[in-house]
């Protein structure tokens, strides 16, 4: 690393329809058990997808202690803190030793506390400006989340939000390693949250035409580089992980679950929805990443792609990965058909897989891949998943507008 201080994750947490634990997602992505099913939150009966990774009702109460700031937080915000404290509770820091003015946080999300501003135009419309409240102010801003994360575990350094599209969960984590790497911080709280199983949220999506439409079976439902591929699945929920620097964490004593090597950006400039044909957008993030960690494309042994189930991402995608890694022998898999996709925040629920693919030897398996679509010429991992060892890995994001994102895990060695 030329020097620099190094980045580890020594604390992971999650709440998620696939699990809340980490053994429980660990579980279901290696076996394959999808946390789809018919959406219950509200009506789909006129809207083409009527499936998704919905998880069960989150008990503001079970989360924060003080009931009146329990009632008034926004759901994203409530699965960000419930993440974030199980990191911190993972990560076992000795808090009377840390220094909370080098403690940061970090949040990515794409939409933020979209329930809270829909309430408020509802109680605007239906009241005039005394049926607003305080929520509007309070938890529709986009740094809601990171606030309220820092607050409760009390960081002083930073409380920073990213919002990138799908790609907001990488870069908040490739944010905080550089806040480590800089000698800016010697701990970050680092993850995303997202809540998007909202009605005006659902129909935007069903419109442009991106959600799988196999309602009858959900957990068949979507098939990365599959040629019966037709779309996503939407999930909700969040991860969070504790990104520490390495001396400060070996002093403690602490469990380093994989070392994060490096993270590379690209922005495509090309479409508002659709990538370039060619992966242009993901291979230049690749690209990056792999130069800042001084590593040949040999030395990757899995890719956690995005692998949306889109005819135009899994093609362009798997250019890409084509492109930046050549003849590599890299094992490629999606977990979203387990997980469901967490637009801003599957980049970081994503990396807690990738880091324990690294830690665990195992490369987790494509739910529903059997033959590959047109484009799609890699080696993904389907059937069961598969025992390797992961010396490095990348988890790779690629989002609305042409946002990408790639992070480097690698074991950590002293």
């Amino acid at each position: 690393m030329n020097g620099r201080r190094r980045a580890v994750i020594t604390g992971m947490g999650i709440r998620t329809a696939a699990g809340s634990t980490l053994d429980e997602l660990w579980d279901r992505v290696t076996h394959g058990r999808s946390a789809a099913r018919q959406i219950t939150r509200f009506d789909t009966s006129r809207t083409p997808t009527k499936i998704a990774a919905e998880m069960d009702e989150l008990a503001p109460s079970s989360v924060v202690p003080d009931s009146k700031v329990a009632r008034r937080l926004d759901t994203v915000t409530l699965y960000g803190l419930d993440a974030a404290k199980s990191a911190w509770a993972d990560a076992r820091v000795v808090e009377d030793r840390l220094d909370r003015e080098r403690f940061g946080v970090v949040v990515g999300t794409a939409l933020g506390g979209m329930a809270s501003t829909i309430k408020s135009y509802d109680g605007l419309t239906a009241r005039g400006y005394r049926g607003v409240g305080l929520g509007a102010t309070l938890n529709s801003h986009s740094g809601a989340t990171a606030g309220e994360i820092a607050i409760a575990l009390r960081a002083r350094a930073l409380a920073a939000t990213v919002g990138a599209s799908s790609a907001s969960g990488n870069d908040a984590i490739g944010y905080a390693s550089d806040l480590i790497q800089l000698d800016e911080c010697d701990v970050v709280v680092a993850g995303a949250a997202e809540a998007p199983l909202l009605p005006v949220i659902w129909a935007s999506l069903c419109v442009s035409g991106v959600m799988t439409s196999r309602n009858d079976d959900p957990e068949s439902s979507m098939r990365p580089f599959d040629r019966e591929h037709d779309g996503m699945l939407l999930g909700e929920g969040a991860a969070f992980l504790v990104i520490e620097e390495l001396e400060h964490a070996l002093a403690r004593g602490a469990h380093v679950y994989a070392e994060v090597l490096a993270h590379g950006r690209s922005s495509e400039i090309h479409h508002p929805l659709a990538p370039r044909a060619d992966g242009q957008g993901p291979y230049e993030a690749m690209r990056k990443a792999l130069r800042r960690a001084n590593l040949d494309p040999s030395m990757i042994d899995y890719v956690n792609a995005h692998g949306t189930g889109t005819t135009a991402n899994d093609a362009a995608e798997s250019a890409g990965i084509r492109r930046a890694l050549g003849d590599a022998a890299v094992a490629v898999s999606s977990t979203k058909p387990v997980t469901g996709h967490l637009l801003g925040a599957a980049g970081a629920l994503e990396t807690v897989v990738t880091a324990l693919a690294v830690e665990r030897g195992l490369v987790p398996m494509t739910k529903n891949f059997a033959s590959a679509a047109s484009g799609c010429d890699l080696d993904y991992v389907g059937g069961e998943s598969r025992v390797k060892k992961v010396r490095a890995a990348l988890n790779l994001n690629c989002g609305f507008g042409g946002m990408n994102s790639c992070l480097v895990l690698g074991q950590h060695a002293a």
